[in-house]
């Protein structure tokens, strides 16, 4: 089934060029079906590479799902266009009245700062709430997942001595979570950040699980028991040249950064990428809007329970 968002966004053309099922608005009002409403809080500067990835893999799903942007109004983007905004990105004053099935929260490049010296904290703690008792199931992603357990749950992040940066193996470690259901027993993940969650600080939390580890990169999932609330510490959302990209743009800003790991055949960045966690990727999104939006969410999302995780 499609995914249903404006013929005009960039990523349409790009999805429909890759033979991805998408779908405009007129279309989809025309079949006798709800689509899973999905609110999409674009925290990367990069918005529109970052919108057309997370559309890619929402897209690889047999349901129907309507697509919501959201952007913070108390930060303003400077490497989007004004006009790109305006035209496809909503505010939370806009959408504070609506409730969606599913909402994602992604990266963004602030993570060595403290969370209350983020320009747009307070608002960003003001959705958190409102995820509560609004959205079904939220996806946390990288440093969302670490603002999101700070906000839930007190858990800190800690700096890291080097930049996690590359593609890591991971264990499931809890196979039968329907999050993990398809997973092999170990997978690849691409991760790109300069702070943790420490795994032994979630372990310690009652309500949270940890379903995904990295003896290299530590913590990669973890959510709590009904899957209302789920934290991702990679990127399984990135193309196969993201992290080429990343590497790219600060070698030629001539900062200290390493060849990303396990990335390049041969480590070698004149070579090309070895494009291993794609069906992973496809496989955990499709997993959630099945298992945790579609199979949970009410009909009716006027009767969507809250979340009670004080």
């Amino acid at each position: 089934m499609p995914l249903i968002i404006p013929q005009s966004l960039p990523a349409y053309g790009m999805l429909e060029d890759e033979n991805v099922f998408v779908m405009h608005e007129v279309r989809a009002q025309t079949q006798h079906i709800r689509p899973l409403r999905i609110l999409l809080l674009n925290l990367m500067p990069t918005k529109i590479a970052t919108e057309t990835q997370l559309a890619r893999v929402l897209a690889n799903s047999p349901l129907q799902v309507q697509l919501t942007l959201l952007q913070m109004d108390t930060h303003k983007s400077t490497h989007v266009s004004a006009a790109h905004l305006d035209a496809f990105y909503k505010t939370f004053d806009e959408i504070k009245n609506e409730r969606f099935d599913g909402m994602i929260i992604t990266g963004a490049p602030v993570e060595q700062l403290a969370f209350e010296d983020v320009d747009y904290w307070d608002e960003l703690c003001q959705i958190f709430e409102y995820s509560k008792t609004h959205v079904y199931s939220t996806m946390h992603i990288c440093w969302g997942a670490q603002a999101g357990l700070y906000h839930h749950y007190g858990i800190n992040k800690r700096p890291l001595d080097a930049k996690m940066f590359g593609v890591f193996l991971h264990k499931v470690m809890r196979p039968l979570t329907p999050l993990m259901r398809g997973f092999d027993e170990v997978f690849y993940a691409p991760h790109s950040r300069h702070t943790e969650v420490a795994l032994e600080d979630v372990a310690k939390c009652e309500k949270l699980r940890i379903l995904a580890e990295s003896d290299d990169a530590g913590l990669h999932i973890a959510a709590t028991d009904k899957g209302r609330q789920i934290y991702v510490f990679g990127h399984m959302e990135y193309d196969k040249y993201t992290l080429r990209d990343e590497y790219m743009r600060d070698k030629n800003k001539g900062l200290d950064i390493a060849v990303p790991k396990n990335y390049f055949w041969d480590d070698d960045p004149e070579k090309d990428v070895i494009f291993r966690w794609r069906s992973h990727a496809n496989l955990l999104f499709s997993n959630w809007l099945n298992y945790y939006v579609y199979q949970a969410t009410p009909f009716d999302l006027a009767e969507l329970p809250p979340i009670f995780n004080d």
